[in-house]
């Protein structure tokens, strides 16, 4: 299984500037310490609520982990 990391890149060739996936997706691409190699669950979220970069950040995760759990 990939990681999280890759599945949520497909979003970063959004258009939409305001897609919220996108944002996430761009933003965990420019973040250097965010843990792109995880699957695990506890250990993204954690992350995210210590560097959330804008507050829609952990519902739009939950929303793509649920995706990519499917």
């Amino acid at each position: 299984m990939r990681s999280f990391y890759h599945y949520v890149m497909r979003y970063r060739g959004i258009h939409e500037k305001s897609d919220y996936r996108k944002q996430l997706a761009d933003w965990m691409f420019h973040d250097h310490d965010f843990p792109k190699q995880s699957s695990n669950y506890d250990e993204l979220t954690s992350y995210l609520e210590m560097n959330s970069p804008f507050p829609e950040a952990l519902r739009i995760f939950d929303e793509l982990w649920n995706e990519y759990q499917a």
